[in-house]
């Protein structure tokens, strides 16, 4: 018989709405990165075409927040640090990120409880990065 603590917990990704609020979230990131001027320090440690990246960040996301585990289905362990240790992530990098993360979260996640409780552990998600 199920735990009823866990049978009642809902994830993130739930509370989001599933895999295509997330989907919006994250190719919206990735559009902000493309056009903010102010985005250029993220912008210039991707490769010339974001759709490879944006795919496996809403990947990555959904397991993080809860939902299909489709990043480690596909490419294994995240391993963020050691994956994304070939390019320089100071902190002009980490904040244009965040800046295009937080921009698009308050865009298309509607509900404010609910942007605070996945902003936070993205924040220390985006600091955990910096390697320079």
């Amino acid at each position: 018989m199920a735990d009823p603590a866990e049978v009642t917990k809902v994830s993130l990704y739930q509370m989001l709405g599933g895999e295509a609020p997330l989907r919006r979230l994250t190719r919206r990131m990735y559009e902000l990165m493309a056009t903010l001027p102010e985005a250029k320090a993220a912008r210039d440690v991707h490769p010339p075409d974001l759709a490879n990246s944006e795919q496996k960040f809403f990947e990555f996301m959904s397991g993080w927040l809860g939902g299909p585990a489709l990043f480690v289905e596909r490419h294994g362990a995240p391993m963020l640090r050691r994956r994304h240790f070939v390019a320089k992530i100071g902190m002009a990098e980490r904040d244009a990120w965040l800046l295009c993360f937080e921009r698009a979260l308050d865009e298309t996640v509607a509900n404010p409880q609910l942007r605070e409780a996945i902003r936070e552990p993205v924040r220390r998600l985006a600091d955990h990065m910096q390697n320079t």
